[in-house]
């Protein structure tokens, strides 16, 4: 019987701290040179792809779990930072066969998230994959459970009304922004970064009534674009200690390696509002802001991992939606997992002896029906022949097919071929 198992090791939101997440982050170029470079160097390990966004890094495997040790990754997954492998593995989870994709399809359906339904991890799933078939480490396991992982998902957002609502990280940060002021019509947000994450926090502001809005983006052009559209004002990202008094909101989504706004940056601004409330979300992994920005006086400071009180909330009201995902997710484990068994060798065997099985009564019942003069020890003989001569014509490629240790092996693939196991229904 084969060793292929899928599985699946990596933390989140669920397991690990912001800090540790950030800095164990992945873009998609890195993402494909780790996947090539733990295929050449973890045993046992036939395809993988990585998965990295603000709220998690995965590493989804197919191979010999017991050659590969999914231990051994970690080292490969840290690729250099100073990070201890143990703290690294304090806050790991591992999911096998079932589970491993149990877990990745409630992923891509948004059951996973932080925000219950937002629509944005499907794309950065399938950006993933993709970054996976283009470093040539995906296979013929990861393409199909993939694939149905995206099924899952897309029946999830059809059939039930989890997404009803244009709910995402970027919205709860505007929600969490009105319950520090009781309007926001006379208010001003600054918008750092115009990216998909700033643009989706732009049209919620803008459409809870901010007063004014402010965009400040390395790309100063970018800055203008979204500012025409969304009826703000651009400011030069060079600037922003000149602008920053004047926000009583901000909002960094950017993908900077360093804090974009220092507590010193933060404090002199505070001083020249008057000390009035500041409110900043920082939604940036790595993280935008410095974390001490919260010890100053009027200015609260919130992260990615303290959006989950108001996520909280929406929760219960998204339960009998997720219920009724859940069974999708379940129908669509079911429909992969039937594939990927009979990818494995058992299967093989159990179908070459069942389709000889069923010629050989196909056949004594076509004899006897033929030879009705026959008595019932003539037809015990003649039918303990048939399955003598069954049984010897299978027992040398049943025998080799047992010693087959690859569910791929070109044994298997003919065997199933020359039979046309994979005709019959």
């Amino acid at each position: 019987m084969s060793l292929r198992k899928l599985w699946l090791l990596g933390l989140s939101h669920h397991s690990a701290p912001v800090e540790l997440r950030e800095r164990l982050a992945l873009d998609d170029a890195t993402a494909g040179e780790l996947a090539r470079r733990l295929l050449e160097q973890v045993p046992g390990l036939e395809e993988c792809a990585l998965l990295s966004t603000c709220n998690r890094v995965e590493v989804v495997g197919c191979g010999d779990l017991g050659a590969a040790d999914p231990a051994a990754v970690v080292g490969i997954l840290r690729n250099g930072r100073p990070l201890n492998d143990e703290e690294i593995r304090r806050h790991l989870y591992l999911h096998e066969d079932r589970a491993a994709a149990r877990h990745l399809f409630r992923v891509a359906s948004s059951l996973d998230s932080m925000v219950l339904g937002e629509p944005q991890i499907l794309g950065q799933v399938k950006g993933f994959y993709e970054t996976a078939v283009r470093a040539g480490t995906a296979g013929v396991v990861l393409h199909r459970v993939f694939h149905k992982a995206f099924s899952a998902a897309k029946r999830v957002r059809s059939e039930t009304g989890i997404g009803g609502r244009n709910v995402s990280v970027s919205s709860v940060a505007v929600e969490l922004a009105m319950q520090i002021f009781e309007s926001l019509s006379e208010k001003t947000a600054l918008l750092i970064g115009a990216g998909k994450m700033a643009e989706l926090a732009a049209r919620q502001f803008r459409d809870r009534g901010i007063g004014g809005l402010m965009f400040a983006n390395r790309t100063f052009d970018r800055g203008v674009e979204l500012a025409r559209e969304l009826h703000g004002t651009p400011v030069p990202f060079e600037e922003l200690s000149r602008y920053l008094p004047m926000a009583d909101v901000v909002i960094g989504s950017t993908a900077a390696t360093e804090f974009l706004l220092t507590e010193a940056d933060v404090q002199e601004a505070s001083r020249l509002r008057g000390y009035r409330p500041t409110f900043l979300i920082d939604l940036g992994v790595p993280r935008n802001f410095d974390p001490r920005i919260n010890d100053l006086r009027n200015v609260y400071l919130y992260d990615i991992d303290d959006l989950e009180s108001v996520i909280g909330e929406n929760r219960e009201e998204r339960g009998r939606e997720a219920a009724r995902a859940e069974e999708i997710v379940s129908e669509e484990i079911e429909s992969f997992w039937r594939w990927f068994e009979n990818l494995e060798v058992v299967p093989t065997i159990v179908g070459l002896r069942d389709k000889a099985a069923r010629i050989c009564r196909r056949e004594l019942d076509r004899t006897f029906g033929a030879l009705k003069h026959l008595g019932d020890d003539e037809r015990k003989s003649i039918e303990a022949m048939a399955e003598a001569i069954v049984n010897k014509l299978l027992h040398e490629p049943i025998a080799r097919l047992k010693r087959v240790q690859r569910p791929d092996d070109e044994s298997v693939i003919l065997a199933r071929r020359l039979f046309g196991l994979d005709d019959d229904d």
